[in-house]
């Protein structure tokens, strides 16, 4: 496997759950649990990148590299690039984004994005899983992904893709769609491009940043994973159901 960093950007603000990063999921803030993850993956780096001094703090008492950037910026993809200038990595460099929301996210699958970076097609890579249910390829809340016959993506959306014009073809219609999981790989080149160009209107539209590097013709591999990661963390319920799942992932 080529050598890949993981970065993990981290934010206080957050309009469902404030305080996201430092709230307590069995015991432990959740960004140590995220953290533990990315150790716990073959990654040779594990940062944390935040401008908030209490989750440096956190961070750096559980034993976290700590990374402290601008506080300008839209997303976490340009929180990263930040990391990549001050950590001065090379353009080849592969980066790992692991969201500072997603304690339960499986080390075999961080590894698996950053192995899809070995094809040398794909400008990043991402992961998606089959639709669960008709009503999570009607939810806008979950982002849907449909692929070419290589595994590249062809487009993301909130909406229920591809539309379906006969009532029979509906359950293929959701067989084709995947769900997408918001873990991405890029090499630093790439991932430089991309946050230094405008959002696209497609992009503004969905409200997804992916959508930009399509516009940018850039390619998305997208892996299909053997086990499903857990959901993020938007809520109080969403930390009791995270503690559920950090149950299944002990030893």
């Amino acid at each position: 496997m080529n050598d890949f960093a993981v970065v993990i950007p981290a934010r206080f603000a957050s309009t469902r759950l404030p305080g996201k990063p430092l709230r307590k999921i069995a015991g432990k803030p959740m960004i140590e649990h995220v953290y533990a993850r990315g150790k716990e993956s073959s990654a040779s780096e594990v940062i944390i990148a935040t401008d908030d001094q209490r989750i440096a703090d956190a961070a750096e008492g559980f034993g976290a590299a700590v990374c402290m950037t601008g506080d300008q910026h839209r997303s976490g993809s340009e929180r990263i690039a930040e990391v990549c200038d001050i950590m001065d990595w090379s353009d080849d460099r592969i980066v790992v984004n692991l969201q500072g929301d997603e304690p339960t996210m499986p080390a075999v699958l961080i590894d698996q994005c950053a192995l899809l970076l070995e094809d040398t097609r794909a400008d990043i890579a991402t992961l998606a899983s089959p639709i669960a249910s008709r009503d999570d390829f009607e939810n806008p809340n979950v982002v849907k992904v449909i692929t070419d016959d290589d595994d590249f993506a062809i487009y993301f959306s909130r909406a229920s893709i591809p539309y379906s014009r006969q009532a029979g073809d509906r359950e293929k219609a959701v067989k084709t769609a995947m769900h997408h999981h918001g873990i991405y790989a890029y090499r630093c080149g790439v991932l430089r491009r991309l946050v230094a160009s405008e959002p696209s209107d497609i992009e503004l539209c969905e409200q997804l940043e992916q959508l930009r590097a399509l516009s940018l013709g850039m390619s998305i591999k997208v892996g299909r994973p053997g086990l499903r990661p857990g959901a993020g963390v938007d809520t109080e319920d969403d930390l009791e159901a995270a503690a559920l799942a950090l149950r299944s992932l002990s030893p």
